[in-house]
């Protein structure tokens, strides 16, 4: 089973301005590691993901029309574990993934009161200017959280 994992130590991300919401372009060598940056890149801005633990994996699936809303469905799926079910996830595999689908897990713990701070609450992930391209061999993603 082909798998892409991240655990980057410098963020494959980077935060762009956007009016009253925070836009986020992510890269990735392949569709599937875009997708693992783009769910560590949620949680490294709401969270500080050094102090989040493995001690829990989850699976994670999604579906959609195309790549982009692929993806706008999957970054709910992974923000909805945070703010629905309290977890605090740095560590997405992919282990399957077509233009409709995408299947895998998520790595890491519930929030601990003490140890855990939220830096920022991702009140939704919108379709506004959402894109997936292929740029001189990378993945580039863009999309909007509303915050």
């Amino acid at each position: 089973m082909d798998k892409d994992k991240v655990q980057a130590a410098i963020p494959p991300y980077r935060i762009f301005d956007h009016t009253a919401d925070l836009g986020v372009e992510i890269y990735g060598r392949n569709e599937r590691e875009l997708f693992c940056n783009a769910a560590f890149a949620l949680f490294d801005i709401v969270t500080d993901v050094s102090l989040v633990h493995v001690t829990g994996e989850w699976e994670v699936f999604a579906e959609g029309g195309d790549l982009e809303e692929l993806l706008v469905n999957f970054l709910r799926e992974i923000l909805y574990m945070c703010s629905g079910e309290g977890l605090l996830l740095k560590e997405f595999m992919i282990s399957e993934m077509d233009n409709f689908h995408v299947k895998g897990t998520a790595r890491g713990e519930p929030f601990i009161h003490g140890r855990h701070c939220m830096n920022i609450e991702i009140k939704a992930i919108t379709y506004h200017r959402v894109e997936i391209r292929k740029a001189s061999g990378t993945w580039v993603g863009r999309v909007i959280f509303d915050v």
